[in-house]
C-alpha cells in the first residue's frame, strides 16, 4: 500500500493510502474512509450508512445531512445510487475537508461542506429539515475509533428535531451494546418517534449501525433493491456486500 500524502498537525498523523484504485484516509492509523471510483461498494462500515436509505422510496431522500465526513465515501455512494438535491457534510477536521475534496473527489455539486463542530452547527441551523441524517461522529483513542459525541437525550433531541416528518435517521456505534446503551433504544425515544427500525452489522467489522425509520419499511424493500440495483447485485454476488439486519421495532 503506497502512502500519497501525509502530514502531521500537533499529535495528528494524517495519511492518504492508496491499494490499486482505492483511496484510504488514516488518522493516527484509524481507517476514517476507504474509496474507489470503480466500486461504489466499500465492503466495510459505509455500506451499513449507505443501506437504510435504501429502504425507503428513492423520492423520499432528497435532503441529505452527514455529521462526520471523513474522506466521504458514504457521499459518494449516496450520489451514485440516489438522486440527491444536497448533500449537506459537516466535518470537525480542516485535513479531512481537504482530504475529502483534493484525494477522494468530493467536490459535486450537490455537495456542500462546513468545517465545523456537528453539535455546533445542527444546534444553530434553522434551514428546512432533512429527509436523511447520518450520524458518523468518530475520532480516535490509543488507535482505536471511538464516538466523539455520546447518544445523550440532548443530542438525540437535537437530531429528532433537524429529521423530516417521514425522514430515516442513522447512527454508527462502535458496537451493539453502544447501540442498544443509546437514549434512542434504551431511552424509549425509538418507540415513541419512530415507526420501523433495525441494526445493520457486517462480519467485516465490529459496527453496529443503527437505522431509524419514521415511516413503516420492511427488509424485503431493501431485498428488491438490491435485486433490481445491477451495482448492488453484482457486489453482493461477488462477496463484497455482505450485511445482516436486526428488528429493534
Amino acid at each position: 500500500m503506497a502512502i500519497l500524502w501525509q502530514k502531521r498537525v500537533d499529535d495528528t498523523l494524517y495519511e492518504v493510502r492508496s491499494a490499486g484504485k482505492t483511496r484510504r484516509l488514516y488518522t493516527n492509523g484509524v481507517l476514517h474512509s476507504q474509496y474507489n471510483p470503480n466500486e461504489v461498494i466499500t465492503g466495510s462500515v459505509w455500506d451499513l450508512l449507505l443501506l437504510p436509505a435504501l429502504c425507503v422510496p428513492e423520492e423520499n431522500i432528497k435532503r441529505i445531512l452527514v455529521l462526520g465526513v471523513g474522506g466521504g465515501a458514504v457521499l459518494h455512494q449516496l450520489n451514485t445510487l440516489l438522486s440527491p438535491d444536497i448533500q449537506i457534510g459537516v466535518e470537525l477536521s480542516a485535513m479531512h475537508v481537504m482530504v475529502a475534496q483534493q484525494f477522494f473527489s468530493l467536490t459535486q455539486p450537490n455537495i456542500v461542506l462546513h468545517r465545523a463542530d456537528a453539535v455546533s452547527w445542527l444546534t444553530a441551523y434553522q434551514g428546512p429539515k432533512f429527509d436523511l441524517i447520518i450520524d458518523d461522529l468518530y475520532g480516535d483513542e490509543n488507535g482505536e475509533p471511538v464516538r466523539t459525541v455520546p447518544l445523550t437525550a440532548s443530542w438525540t433531541e437535537i437530531l429528532l428535531s433537524n429529521l423530516a416528518d417521514d425522514g430515516v435517521l442513522v447512527i454508527n456505534t462502535v458496537s451493539s451494546e453502544e447501540l442498544n446503551g443509546s437514549h434512542l433504544v434504551a431511552g424509549g425515544v425509538m418507540e415513541e418517534h419512530f415507526s420501523s427500525a433495525y441494526r445493520f452489522a457486517t462480519p467485516r467489522c465490529h459496527n453496529a449501525v443503527g437505522a431509524f425509520f419514521k415511516l413503516p419499511t420492511t427488509q424485503d424493500v431493501l431485498r428488491r433493491r438490491i435485486i433490481t440495483t445491477p451495482i448492488l447485485e453484482k457486489a453482493e454476488r461477488k462477496g463484497l456486500l455482505q450485511y445482516t439486519t436486526k428488528k429493534l421495532l
